[in-house]
């Protein structure tokens, strides 16, 4: 069993293929290309953490559930108003949370936080939201100045449209390897 992050998947909405620049054509060509990378990655078996923002309508984000493997959890964002139905399809549903994995704790939000919980013992934030915008590049500068100042700040944006991420689900050991937001 393996544990996996993402965020930022906003099946079915079409402004954010040129919003972010995806490579997809429409909405179903992104849905066939998400679907299709998480499960060449994932087994039933395997946790899945969605940092929000997981679906813009929900009777689509309903059907997509149902075609994803993994145990799903959803870290809400400004874009998640699951139904109960679809609520039915996670572990939790919650705001924020705070897990293990392996010997790291990881601090999940849909938000990227400045000041994260046991940030000074070597906690890993992991965030969505901030797509390549001016709001993303601000909070590596801000990354940049606290590292500067010997403040640890190991935290990772695992937007699905980050390069690094490539529209799939991803360990933590594989962001950490990418070297992110030194």
């Amino acid at each position: 069993m393996s544990k996996f992050y993402i965020s930022d998947l906003h099946l079915g909405h079409e402004n954010v293929i040129k919003h972010d620049g995806r490579p997809f054509d429409d909405t179903v060509q992104m849905r066939k290309a998400l679907v299709k990378n998480w499960n060449n990655v994932t087994t039933y078996d395997d946790e899945v953490y969605i940092l929000g923002d997981f679906a813009w309508k929900n009777a689509e984000g309903l059907e997509v559930l149902c075609e994803l493997k993994g145990r799903k959890f959803l870290i809400s964002g400004n874009h998640d108003k699951p139904t109960a139905e679809m609520k039915a399809h996670f572990e939790w549903v919650k705001d924020y949370a705070v897990i293990m994995d392996g010997e790291t704790q990881v601090v999940m939000s849909h938000y990227p936080i400045a000041h994260w919980y046991n940030q000074y013992r070597g906690a890993v934030h992991l965030y969505g939201h901030v797509h390549n915008n001016d709001d993303y590049t601000a909070f590596q500068q801000y990354a940049s100045i606290c590292k500067n100042k010997k403040i640890p700040f190991e935290c990772y944006n695992v937007g699905c449209m980050i390069d690094y991420m490539g529209y799939t689900p991803r360990t933590l050991e594989e962001i950490r390897g990418k070297k992110i937001e030194n």
